[in-house]
């Protein structure tokens, strides 16, 4: 009959445990806890000192556990805090929770009686017995094997399965809550021989492995005995020598090339098979054979074709069409009067297309040598930092290499390919060297004729290829580096050239990746034109090709959904026929889904971006400045305020004090300082009272986390500080840029066409730039000039009271 008692229960994770087991486990708080309570109860129905130890896996919650014995209760070598030495007793089903002494939590369990083994029991327990002692002689477990055989209790021997390794949790756990030992024998014979058999698979396979790889250690021995036996009598040449000499003999290489090959040969014929050198002489003959010395393109001498190329590619970026065309026309040229067109000094051409990201200068490669008909290699140079990826490792080094430069002319298979120098002022210089001074002699029209890589160490003639490379700040790159390449800036595209753009390039490209034709959507021109001013404010069209590729992925929701779909989120679009739902998606008889501005706020939500000119320059002491980043050309808002200072004994200060904010280099903060002084000398011409000028004067560039540096801001604090100080605001339509000196002269800055492109994207009007950069104006598209009115100024102060509103319309303010 069975007893029922109340146990403080243990939980214990990822560990199940039988009857007959001895296991430490860890004490945290709840398990100090039931071992406190286990001791503490001393009565027959509170288990007596007993403990119940379930297990707690992850899949649910235990129905069986084991009544066990504290044996010990202290710290374990290698384990962190206490742990408690736990012996298994006897299996109990578990039942309601109950309550007991202590902080631990208690369960009334039902203890399972073990029943006499029968005579099947024991021919079970024979069974299983040969098989496990099969498994542990497999393993040389000797001792666990005398352990094993001294057991004669069917029960108990089928609970040592509990130490067994190859037995999961879950089995475990399983083989805790099999109340009859004749059933957990049955499982355990099948478990243990499916275990068995595995593993002598496996034992088998490792073995074959073993003995295949004796051969063939045994057979490259032999054989290498047998070229050494062939050597000494003389039968045959060293393996591959003879195959290599023919090779340089037949190949079409250049006269100094052949000679340095055919030396190289004639090492490897006189040297061992054994030395590593005859490794490093085959690589190297395999990349000079590799090399393309004889192949040349033909450059297409079509100009009008060349030009249609081009314009089909990509729109705009003129200065670089030209110069591909004026490239091609001279080629032509010295091809028909019988000059020389194939090597030499400076035949090839060397430029750097600078410009903001996503305006087409990577893409630009493709097109260029599509329209000269050459082969187009891209060689990826951001993050380079060692000088050996240009010009290669000496050969002295394992595993050298040649460098970037010859890698890129056997990749293109040609003497005379276009090759893409890709981010070219993103490359680094460390201890390794400096990647960019060894790109001096690739990029220089005049050297790169006789470009040595450090690897081949013979001459190659690079002057036909035509190199481009593409740079976001042209400041990054070393001045030594630039002045070898032609310079080619691509200042960013008007929202007119992107909107053709768009139309012309992007809305096709982003319905053909999203399955869908221009018959079932149409984008209008207005969406087009919200998207390039609210929605994004780049220089590119990178994050408008995305926000397009959006659009195209909602319709194709859309249409996926059949008929019944109301639109990208399932709700309408708006009112009008050109909603996304305006009819049935994927119904063709109603016509294409037409994307306008109404419907953009569906696709994408709500416009990013709107104009806050108007909004910063409420107050005096704001002005709107335009500056360059790497992104391109931007909108820099400056703010100017006076609070009371004083010095360090208490007393007010006898002059203004300057406080700059906003993450500043050292020549902004200087033109800050020009800038004041110019306020505090003609504080009169102003109207300013020079004891306003009394306190500290702050003034802050948004955004604080971008670094900031350059002059060009000058006058911009000027008129800041002025409008600070004289309660005047700032017209919300003026920007302006320019370097200011201490007697208020405007000094010529950079970046003009840039600072335009983001006075027209930011909804500016008048914008001020120094006199003597009004030759720059020549460079800005029309449209741009068309929208703005560009005011040259050599006089600060002009600018200021220009820029200023009227001084009857700031006390009507006020």
């Amino acid at each position: 009959m069975s007893e029922n008692i109340s146990v403080p229960v243990l939980f214990v994770p990822d560990l199940v445990v039988l009857p007959g087991m001895v296991v430490p486990v860890p004490l945290d708080d709840a398990a100090q806890a039931a071992v406190d309570a286990a001791r503490a109860s001393d009565s027959a129905e509170h288990g007596a000192g007993k403990i119940l130890i379930a297990p707690r896996l992850d899949d649910r919650y235990p129905t069986h556990g084991v009544i066990a014995s504290v044996v010990q209760v202290g710290r374990m070598q290698g384990r962190d805090g206490h742990v408690a030495v736990i012996r298994g007793e006897q299996r109990a089903h578990i039942g309601a929770g109950t309550t007991g002494p202590g902080a631990a939590l208690w369960v009334e369990v039902e203890l399972v009686e073990e029943t006499e083994p029968t005579e099947t029991t024991r021919e079970l327990a024979a069974e299983y017995r040969k098989v496990v002692l099969a498994m542990l002689q497999r393993r040389e477990a000797w001792q666990v094997i005398d352990a094993v055989n001294r057991l004669t209790d069917p029960s108990a021997l089928a609970d040592t399965s509990g130490y067994a390794s190859w037995i999961s949790d879950e089995r475990k756990r399983r083989l805790l809550e099999t109340e009859n030992v004749d059933e957990r024998l049955r499982l355990l014979i099948d478990w243990t021989g499916e275990h068995l058999a595995e593993t002598e698979v496996s034992d088998k396979i490792a073995a074959d492995v073993r003995e295949g790889m004796e051969k063939t250690q045994k057979e490259f021995l032999l054989r290498q005995q047998l070229n050494a036996i062939r050597k000494e009598l003389g039968e045959d040449e060293p393996d591959g020598a003879e195959d290599y000499r023919t090779r340089v003999e037949g190949a079409d290489l250049p006269e100094k090339v052949r000679e340095a090959a055919l030396r190289e040969v004639g090492k490897l014929e006189r040297g061992s098979d054994q030395s590593p050198e005859s490794g490093w002489i085959r690589t190297w003959l395999d990349t000079v054979l590799d090399l393309p010395w004889s192949v040349r393109t033909d450059d297409s001498t079509d100009l009008i074709g060349a030009r249609e190329i081009l314009d089909a590619d990509h729109h705009g970026l003129e200065d670089v069409k030209d110069r591909i065309v004026e490239y091609l026309a001279v080629r032509a040229r010295r091809a028909e009067r019988g000059l020389s067109v194939v090597g030499g000094r400076g035949s090839g051409a060397v430029m750097v297309l600078a410009g903001p990201p996503g305006v087409g200068k990577t893409s630009l490669g493709e097109s260029v040598a599509r329209a000269l008909g050459r082969k187009f290699v891209r060689v990826a140079l951001g993050g380079v930092r060692d000088e050996a990826e240009i010009r290669g490792h000496r050969r002295t080094y394992v595993g050298a290499l040649p460098g970037r430069i010859v890698r890129a002319i056997g990749e293109a298979g040609s003497m005379n390919p276009v090759v893409l120098l890709d981010e070219i002022d993103k490359v680094g210089s460390d201890y390794r060297g400096d990647p960019a001074a060894a790109l001096l002699e690739v990029l220089d029209p005049a050297q790169n004729h006789t470009f040595r890589d450090h690897y081949l160490d013979l001459d190659l003639d690079l002057s036909d290829v035509v190199f481009l490379a593409t740079a976001n700040v042209v400041e990054n790159i070393p001045s030594a580096l630039l002045d070898r390449m032609e310079l080619v800036t691509i200042d960013g595209y008007t929202e007119d050239d992107k909107v053709a753009i768009a139309r012309d390039y992007l809305v096709p490209r982003q319905l053909e990746r999203a399955a869908l034709t221009a018959d079932e959507v149409s984008v209008t021109e207005g969406a087009l034109r919200e998207i390039a001013a609210n929605y994004t404010r780049e220089p590119g069209v990178r994050q408008f090709e995305r926000m397009l590729a959006k659009v195209a992925r909602k319709v194709a929701v859309q249409a996926g959904a059949g008929s019944g779909a109301s639109g990208p989120d399932s709700h309408g679009a708006g009112s009008g026929a050109s909603g996304p739902d305006s009819h049935g998606a994927g119904s063709e008889a109603s016509g294409p889904i037409v994307v306008d501005e109404t419907a953009l706020v569906e696709y994408l939500g709500r416009p990013r971006f709107t104009p806050e000119t108007a909004e910063r320059t409420e107050v005096p002491g704001v002005a709107t400045g335009l500056a360059v980043t790497g992104m391109g050309g931007d909108v820099l808002f400056i703010e100017a305020l006076k609070a009371a200072g004083s010095s360090e004994k208490g007393e007010h200060a006898a002059g203004p004090q300057l406080k700059l904010t906003g993450q500043l280099g050292d020549v902004m903060k200087e033109s800050a300082q020009i800038a004041l002084s110019y306020v505090q000398a003609h504080a009169a011409d102003f109207g300013i009272d020079p004891a306003d000028l009394n306190g500290t004067v702050h003034i802050h560039f948004p955004a604080g986390a971008v670094p900031k540096d350059g002059p060009s801001a000058g006058v911009t604090m000027v008129t800041a500080l002025v409008s600070m100080l004289t309660g005047r605001r700032v017209r919300s339509d003026v920007g302006m840029t320019g370097e200011v000196t201490l007697n208020g002269r405007v000094l010529p800055i950079g970046g003009v066409k840039q600072k335009l492109l983001a006075a027209q994207r930011n909804g500016l009007k008048t914008v001020f730039i120094p006199q003597r950069n009004e030759a720059d104006l020549d460079e800005v598209p029309a449209e741009v000039l068309e929208a703005l009115e560009v005011k040259p100024m050599t006089d600060v102060a002009v600018i200021v009271s220009e820029a200023l509103e009227p001084v009857e319309q700031a006390r009507a303010a006020a």
